[in-house]
């Protein structure tokens, strides 16, 4: 079993920046794409970034120019640095990675983008 441990939500203030930071227990080798996703209630979860093992990006295009996803091999973990935080930008954040035809998700981390 794959534990993911996310950290680094919080309030911030429109136009400030975070940086979320997803740890996995197992190494970055193995793991075919990997991803953050983000859900507001009552809403369906969206991909906000994903990077494959290739290093090809995505980014949804409400965010790009302002969120950057990178990974450390290193250290198992995976990054989303979100700069230009507007209200819109508030909703729980969970990492994903896939690893052969499982997927495994972390328990979230809240954003709450306050004008």
């Amino acid at each position: 079993q794959v534990q993911l441990v996310e950290s680094g939500g919080g309030l911030v203030q429109v136009g400030g920046s975070l940086r979320l930071s997803c740890e996995a227990s197992t190494s970055f080798l193995r793991i075919n794409t990997m991803g953050w996703y983000r859900q507001v209630p009552g809403k369906q979860r969206e991909l906000v970034a994903g990077i494959s093992s290739g290093d090809k990006i995505y980014y949804r295009d409400s965010v790009k120019g302002r969120f950057t996803i990178s990974r450390d091999n290193t250290k198992n973990t995976l990054y989303l640095q979100m700069n230009s935080l507007r209200p819109e930008d508030t909703a729980v954040y969970y990492c994903s990675l896939q690893i052969g035809v499982i997927n495994y998700r972390g328990q979230g981390t809240q954003v709450t983008v306050s004008s």
